[in-house]
């Protein structure tokens, strides 16, 4: 067979290891996990998942290897916890059974542990320790390592390596990134010692090395271990790439794979898991650099979903690995697809963090473009109905269009209609803003993949009680979305004004002066946009604080962006549109002009009740999905449209 992206489908052999391509799954927190550290059930479905989406190793992550000075709500591995060595034991069984490498990701917190627990304040209370005396950010008191501490720890390392070769671990990632234990040692901002864990780069690589040298002692030669580094640290207080390069020339004779990710813990999230604001790929020169100076395989991360971009970097030689997480949690299949040549199925990571921040919110995952993520052990698979039936999808939207498509794969006869001429819903109007432009492409993915299952399109055509009654379906699910909220302010439908939902058809009307009417996420991301294009941007939003819908990861990469490129007036209540811009009243009572000869109307959305109404009748079975039953979040309406067509 010939691949369409043959370097990337290409095997690899590490010690005496093959792992069947060279697309692997980054280290991703679990959820349920026991108070003792135990992995959950919950858990083992979730690492399986990417394991059975053919990935060729998947990395289950963090197992803190010394509670004792690392009190982080993260997975233990200890004899003396009943069931530990068991729940490890199933996990990778569930991860090796589908031909993917069971990895498990050994880690320490240092000063900044308890950094998983829900309750943070219970942080203040726990011991922090650190390569050095020193206070967080936070005001939590550091204290530093003892040389008997630092041993300690280090055979930690190598005893919990070996319980995890027993338990079927068949790779070894030692975490040494990203702010945790190993990368405060290497890196100047954090290690101020004076002993012969101080100073030059090489006393600073001490610890790391003696770490890898206690896990080889335990799992034996041929037994891939991993470092996990960062290229550079992104902060003027941190290593530079220079520094890495020399990181990974030290590391390099006690490692088989050296993993080069970026960044250090809570200054630089936005770029050691690329945000939407930033290019794909964005990380990918520090793996490329060091690549040239080492002889071991490299591994690169950071924002990578499309297999045109990864097939090149395995090509071009900037890496022989390259790590998703984000990406296999918005399609667990991607590896498959690729190697299988349907590249054009992949459901594509719109980086809008709803995985990482559901994780930080209530302690488990969800995907925005995949229900199956955090609720892997409930099923996986769509069955097949017992009886094939009609169904009736009103509305193409993300999650009329990922309903039909699940009907159609239990084997009903379904069809979706669409009162435009294209599907998508309000994901068109994210065609017009590029960092977003993966949204917009959403539709399209779904729209292929309901084709292919079998869909009947009808665009052009709305939903009645009549059309349902000529149909006459059994089940109808009512996926007509939401309209823009337009209240009855004066001058609100002027010719200088453009709903933000119809920006992307309306583009040339936008003047160089713009005030964008409403700071919820919506108008928060275009007035970036037109930032981006050079627009002098005034935001104003009527309540104390912007993008109260964005969620807490992406949010406060949201307000970075805000600060750059728009002038931003909050608690103003617009009054009256003119063509000089909106004038509004501040919390003081006063009145005041905010300039602006083109306005953008993002004061919200509201739900298509009257359409609702009118059909809840019309079918047996009759589900309301999506904004049209509640303005929310893409993620419902997906989810909401899975689970309508599983009941039917």
């Amino acid at each position: 067979m010939e691949r369409k992206y043959p370097h990337l489908s290409s095997p690899i052999t590490i010690g005496r290891t093959t792992f069947r391509n060279r697309m692997f799954s980054a280290p991703m927190g679990g959820t349920d996990i026991a108070n003792d550290g135990c992995i959950g059930p919950k858990s083992t479905a979730f690492y399986e998942l990417r394991a059975r989406g053919g990935a060729a190793a998947v990395t289950v992550s963090e197992l803190m290897v010394h509670p004792a000075t690392d009190g982080s709500h993260a997975y233990h591995l200890d004899e003396s916890i009943l069931n530990s060595l068991a729940c490890a034991t199933y996990t990778a069984d569930a991860i090796r059974r589908h031909g993917a490498i069971p990895s498990l990701e050994l880690s320490h917190s240092g000063m900044y542990a308890g950094t998983y627990m829900t309750d943070k304040t219970k942080q203040k209370s726990m011991h922090q320790w650190g390569p050095s005396d020193t206070v967080r950010p936070d005001g939590v008191q550091v204290k530093a390592l003892t040389k008997e501490m630092i041993d300690e720890i280090v055979a930690s390392y190598g005893h919990v390596a070996g319980l995890a070769k027993r338990a079927g671990f068949e790779m070894l990632m030692i975490h040494g990134g990203h702010g945790w234990l190993i990368n405060q040692f290497l890196s100047p901002m954090f290690n101020h010692r004076t002993d012969e864990y101080g100073g030059n780069l090489e006393n600073r690589c001490r610890f790391a090395i003696e770490v890898l040298k206690s896990v080889r002692d335990e799992v034996g030669p041929f037994f891939p271990i991993e470092f996990r580094m960062s290229g550079e640290e992104l902060v003027p207080e941190g290593y530079t790439l220079e520094d890495g390069v020399e990181i990974a020339k030290m590391i390099e004779p006690y490692v088989d794979i050296i993993h080069v990710s970026a960044g250090t813990y809570q200054r630089t999230f936005g770029r050691t898991h690329p945000s939407m604001f930033t290019p794909h790929g964005v990380n990918v020169y520090m793996a490329a650099e060091i690549k040239k100076h080492v002889k071991t395989p490299v591994a690169t991360i950071g924002g990578l979903n499309d297999p045109a971009q990864l097939e090149e970097i395995i090509a071009s030689g900037k890496a022989d690995i390259v790590y998703m997480g984000r990406a296999l949690l918005a399609d667990n299949e991607l590896p498959r697809k690729v190697v299988e040549n349907r590249d054009d199925e992949i459901v594509r990571c719109l980086r809008c963090f709803t995985c990482m921040a559901e994780r930080a919110a209530t302690s488990t995952r969800r995907c925005t473009v995949n229900p199956l993520i955090g609720r892997e052990s409930e099923g996986s698979e769509v069955s097949k109905a017992a009886e094939k039936k009609k169904v009736l999808v009103a509305g193409a939207g993300p999650g009329g269009l990922y309903a039909a498509y699940t009907a159609a794969r239990r084997g009903h006869e379904v069809i979706l209609c669409e009162k435009e001429s294209e599907p998508g819903g309000i994901l068109k109007s994210e065609q017009a803003l590029p960092f977003k432009h993966e949204m917009y492409e959403l539709a399209g993915t779904y729209a292929l993949l309901a084709q292919k299952a079998g869909v009947e399109f009808r665009y052009n055509t709305v939903v009645t009680p009549e059309y349902v009654e000529k149909e006459a379906p059994y089940a109808l699910i009512i996926a007509t979305g939401s309209r823009p909220l337009v209240p009855p302010i004066p001058g609100l439908d002027g010719e200088n004004v453009v709903i933000v939902n119809n920006y992307y058809k309306e583009k040339d009307k936008v003047t160089d002066d713009v005030v964008v009417f409403g700071g919820g996420l919506a108008g928060c991301e275009c007035a970036i946009h037109l930032g981006m294009e050079g627009k002098k941007v005034h935001l104003v939003e009527m309540r104390d604080r912007l993008a109260p819908d964005a969620n807490v990861r992406h949010r406060p990469l949201l307000l970075a962006e805000i600060e750059k490129y728009a002038t931003v007036h909050t608690e103003y209540r617009g009054l009256e549109v003119t063509k000089e811009g909106v004038l509004c009243e501040d919390k003081n009572g006063q009145k005041v002009l905010v300039p602006g000869t083109t306005v953008i109307c993002a004061l919200g959305q509201r739900p298509t009740t009257d359409t609702v109404e009118s059909l809840m009748d019309t079918a047996p079975y009759v589900r309301v999905i999506g904004d049209a039953s509640r303005v929310s979040t893409i993620t419902n309406a997906v989810y909401w449209g899975y689970h309508a067509a599983l009941d039917i």
